[in-house]
């Protein structure tokens, strides 16, 4: 099987990753990936916002295939724009938008020229992909019920539109959309706005590509949540990664947080 080279931004799952990963070198970016994915795999650092250098290293690796796993903060491409080498900063100023959904795939066709595939992670996560019927139930209302039902579809629609993954919801309302902030910050944010007893909802795009930016959930999530005191979360089942799961539940259950998993039809 040839040598996978992982793209790694911030978080767990590209950890994950490189754990279930036999033959992987690893091309972490600064000030986002976690010093400890060290420990799975040779690892190059790569300064933020330079894709020749990017480029060159993948080759003198002898990279072909490619997964690209992690946050990467969606404002810091904005922000650092001007410290982008010239590769990159002509390949962003040739996108018809900033969406992440552009960015992303405009990344991934940027290195296909170059000769690189970008293959499917799921066969390395399945474990985490959230299934259908998975519940935590620490008291679901019908008031919450209701909240999940109305909250799921607007953010199925908010996502489609590439404008984020996150709707935060209150007794019919619309409190906060995930913008470029990041999910914690929107559920803080609906916290200020409309005070306890939130439900966060979050969803893939339609027809997701399983080959980026795939919703994730954690306990930092959950501490999100807990500092707002919502009361619930629903995610898309089959199209979400869960973090961790067996301390998630713990930490559900300690914060009297409810989840669960909802069908959506595409």
């Amino acid at each position: 099987m040839s040598k996978i080279g992982l793209i790694a931004g911030s978080g767990e799952l590209p950890i994950t990753f490189a754990k279930n990963c036999n033959d992987v070198t690893i091309f972490a970016i600064k000030s986002s990936a976690d010093k400890d994915i060290e420990k799975y795999g040779k690892t190059i650092w790569l300064p933020f916002g330079q894709a020749q250098y990017l480029i060159n290293s993948l080759k003198e690796n002898n990279i072909k295939k490619l997964v690209m796993l992690g946050k990467i903060e969606h404002k810091s491409i904005i922000l650092n724009f001007h410290k982008f080498d010239k590769r990159a900063k002509d390949f962003l100023s040739k996108l018809k938008d900033k969406r992440a959904k552009t960015i992303l795939t405009g990344i991934i066709k940027e290195l296909e020229k170059e000769g690189f595939e970008f293959i499917d992670p799921t066969p390395y996560l399945k474990d985490l992909l959230i299934e259908e019927n998975f519940i935590i139930d620490n008291g679901i209302t019908e008031e919450i019920k209701k909240d999940i039902q109305f909250g799921i579809k607007i953010a199925k629609e908010i996502a489609n539109l590439d404008i984020g993954q996150t709707v935060v919801v209150k007794e019919g309302n619309i409190i906060a959309v995930e913008g470029i902030e990041g999910t914690d910050q929107c559920i803080l944010r609906a916290g200020e706005l409309a005070g306890e007893n939130c439900v966060v909802c979050k969803t893939a795009r339609k027809n997701q590509d399983m080959r980026y930016d795939v919703p994730v959930i954690g306990i930092k999530t959950l501490e999100s949540m807990k500092k707002i005191k919502a009361k619930a979360l629903a995610v898309e089942a089959g199209k979400c990664y869960l973090l961790n799961k067996e301390k998630f539940i713990e930490t559900a259950n300690k914060y009297k947080i409810s989840v669960v998993s909802v069908k959506l039809n595409e």
